[in-house]
């Protein structure tokens, strides 16, 4: 859209007003197979103009008439207002949320996400979708070297006692002009940390700051990307975490009627 993924990344949002209606179209086709929707996975659903234009809780709406399984990646607390969608959705085996969380240090949150909800709100709000009885779960993203790897250790145990049971985690990805941004907020807020991180995130992709190879991209390779992986691993183990491995239902979907078409006996 010629826009910068600087600025007007916050400044400027497209949504598409008539989303839940292309929805329901969209399953409505004879060819439509039911699959999980993951919502949050190019960007946060609940961005802070959701409070007013509520698109997301219309998608949702039509996912749980139709019994169509979702899965929620989300930072914000705002979340918590669907409630009343999510919990019946989560009765029928429809939903898991994956909390978004980069640290656990408020004033690393404050300088890295500065509008953002605080460390201490998003593991409140992953607790309240559990005692909701929601299944829920935890992505570490974005992990940063030097800045944040020290904390995934600390990350995982706080979020399981909040009741997550699934965690997962995405390296730092620096595509297209994100590496000079990044370049340029590391200088103003860590220069004394800057050459190193860089020099980390190069050694982890084959000497570059970005490659677009899928686990490379999320993973990375190399000895930093390989030690991270086994203390993840070995954590998980430590804490339980990632061994309930739940298929969301897909078989309970119910297509909506087409116009001029009627309910046969046997759906």
């Amino acid at each position: 859209m010629g826009l910068s993924a600087g600025i007007d990344f916050e400044r400027r949002i497209f949504y598409k007003p008539e989303a839940a209606q292309l929805l329901e179209k969209e399953i409505k086709s004879l060819n439509y197979k039911c699959g999980v929707v993951a919502l949050g996975t190019n960007t946060d659903p609940y961005q802070p103009i959701e409070h007013e234009l509520k698109i997301t809780r219309q998608l949702l709406k039509v996912l749980l008439t139709h019994n169509h399984p979702v899965v929620i990646t989300t930072k914000s607390s705002q979340i918590i207002r669907d409630l009343d969608i999510l919990k019946p959705m989560a009765k029928k085996g429809l939903l898991q949320v994956r909390i978004s969380l980069t640290t656990l240090e408020q004033s690393l949150s404050r300088t890295l996400e500065p509008r953002c909800p605080t460390p201490t709100r998003r593991i409140d709000t992953l607790k309240q979708l559990t005692d909701a009885g929601i299944e829920t779960g935890v992505m570490l993203a974005p992990v940063i070297p030097v800045l944040i790897d020290p904390e995934i250790e600390a990350i995982l145990e706080v979020v399981a006692k909040a009741g997550a049971v699934t965690a997962g985690y995405v390296l730092l990805r620096l595509p297209m002009e994100t590496k000079e941004l990044f370049s340029e907020w590391l200088d103003a807020h860590y220069p004394l940390k800057a050459k190193r991180i860089l020099n980390v995130i190069r050694s982890r992709r084959r000497g570059r700051l970005y490659v677009s190879e899928y686990e490379e991209r999320i993973h990375g390779s190399g000895p930093y990307a390989e030690i991270l992986q086994e203390r993840y691993i070995k954590t998980l183990r430590k804490l339980g975490l990632n061994k309930i491995k739940t298929k969301l239902d897909s078989n309970s979907f119910t297509r909506p009627l087409r116009q001029g078409r009627q309910l046969t006996l046997f759906c």
